[in-house]
């Protein structure tokens, strides 16, 4: 125990009378002196281990694996070899999509992304990515906490880059995900696991609709009952033995109260000028999900969010894979080439890492009439913005595109570089927990040097 000489004047006056006279002394400095003055700001902005390339990240996931065959990588010795028996069998099959050259660099790029295709120069791809498992659960989890085992729940990369980095605007969550994925991981994949709770992701849908954030309490009343309910936890927080989670709570319900202005304004594309809601190819219904999300993603980023994943399902096309090929490219290219653009247009492509990807690829040979099964082996992803090279391609893979002949990543290698990117240290960016230090890339990651700028 403390003896009479150790206690502040503020201990005495929580003490004293039930802590009556704290409650004064509370009311008047205001609410929000004395919380400023009592508790850390967990999500206020960190220094960076080193000069970051990157202040922020928008990573644009397509969940299910989409064919890198029909896409992003031009096999021709595919094409001649095209009904022959495949390396480790199967019959190869050669895409039935055309494929252009593009751009300075020359970019093989597929019929399917022709406004992409425009913006090539700008593109960094990562040919030679590999992962650990071919079920898309694991895969799924892995790619977004770095194990694919589901019993060892880790942080999302999401979640360490806030960790790491905190965030610009304290009004709004430093972390967003918009139409996750209910299934392959569901929350895992956006969350904080043994990190303090407000480091976990923020799930909105592709409406911009937030639940239960709406109040028909003023928010004046509404702040009191706040400040009450914030008082009693902070007794609970202050309690020994009070469990960690205690702050998260009294963090997340200060952090809603603001989200409340701010969040349904930020999130209302309809104020957008109809020349961008046309750009991004905005419409109503499931058909102009993507692009609501595209558009979303650069409100977020623009107003200082530091990590936002957006989704577009539907890749795993085991059948129907050139008419599924047709209708996921035809959603997803025309918003992610305007994305691009109104990056750079408004000066934020130069400070945002821009992530593109499934979480495995898909074999050179057919599966049933017309399918391609699952590849774990070599696969990309591309990078465009903050310190990546631009119109570079890194890794190669073999003329079947099976395995990498060079420049090959594993996942964890690919959490390293986009560390690397805002700054941090893999190695470095630890939490204690349960006896050990835990990181994003465990005991693995290499960072790929050859792709920065």
């Amino acid at each position: 125990m403390k003896g009479p000489d150790s206690l502040s004047r503020r201990h005495v006056l929580k003490s004293a009378s039930t802590g009556f006279g704290y409650l004064a002394l509370k009311g008047m400095l205001g609410s929000s002196a004395v919380a400023a003055a009592d508790e850390p700001r967990p999500l206020a902005p960190r220094p960076p281990h080193v000069a970051p390339r990157a202040k922020r990240v928008i990573f644009l996931f397509m969940s299910g694996s989409m064919s890198q065959l029909d896409t992003w990588e031009y096999k021709p010795q595919l094409r001649k070899d095209d009904g022959k028996e495949g390396p480790g069998g199967g019959t190869l099959t050669a895409s039935k999509f055309k494929f252009s050259r593009y751009g300075q660099s020359g970019t093989w790029v597929s019929e399917l992304y022709p406004n992409l295709a425009r913006h090539v120069d700008k593109l960094c791809f990562l040919r030679g990515l590999r992962t650990d498992t071919p079920a898309h659960p694991q895969a799924v989890i892995q790619m977004h906490t770095g194990t694919a085992l589901a019993s060892l729940i880790r942080p999302s990369m999401g979640a360490w880059v806030l960790y790491g980095l905190g965030t610009e605007n304290q009004d709004l969550p430093g972390y967003v995900t918009i139409n996750p994925p209910p299934d392959v991981g569901g929350a895992t994949n956006y969350g904080c696991a043994f990190l303090p709770a407000h480091f976990q992701g923020t799930r909105i849908n592709d409406s911009g609709d937030l639940p239960n954030l709406k109040t028909e309490t003023p928010l004046a009343l509404q702040r009191k009952q706040l400040d009450l309910l914030q008082a009693m936890n902070r007794d609970l927080a202050a309690a020994p033995g009070a469990p960690d989670q205690v702050e998260g709570v009294i963090q997340s319900f200060e952090l809603a109260f603001k989200m409340q202005t701010k969040v349904p304004e930020l999130l209302d594309i309809s104020k957008e000028p109809k020349k961008v809601l046309e750009a991004y190819g905005v419409r109503p219904g499931p058909e102009g999900s993507f692009a609501r999300q595209c558009l979303m993603a650069r409100r977020l980023s623009e107003a200082g969010v530091r990590f936002v994943e957006i989704c577009h399902p539907g890749w795993d096309h085991h059948s129907n894979l050139h008419q599924g090929l047709i209708r996921g490219c035809a959603a997803t290219d025309q918003p992610t080439a305007a994305l691009l653009a109104d990056l750079e247009r408004r000066g934020l492509l130069e400070e945002t890492l821009v992530l593109f990807g499934s979480e495995f690829g898909r074999l050179p040979t057919s599966q049933g009439p017309d399918g391609r099964d699952h590849n774990i082996t070599g696969y990309p992803m591309w990078l465009a913005g903050a310190g990546v090279r631009k119109g570079f391609s890194y890794g190669e893979t073999d003329e079947y595109g099976l395995h990498p002949v060079k420049g090959s990543m594993h996942i964890t290698d690919l959490h390293a570089t986009l560390l690397a990117l805002l700054g941090l240290n893999h190695e470095k960016l630890t939490y204690r927990y349960a006896g050990r230090d835990f990181r994003l890339t465990d005991v693995a990651g290499n960072v790929a040097t050859e792709i920065l700028a």
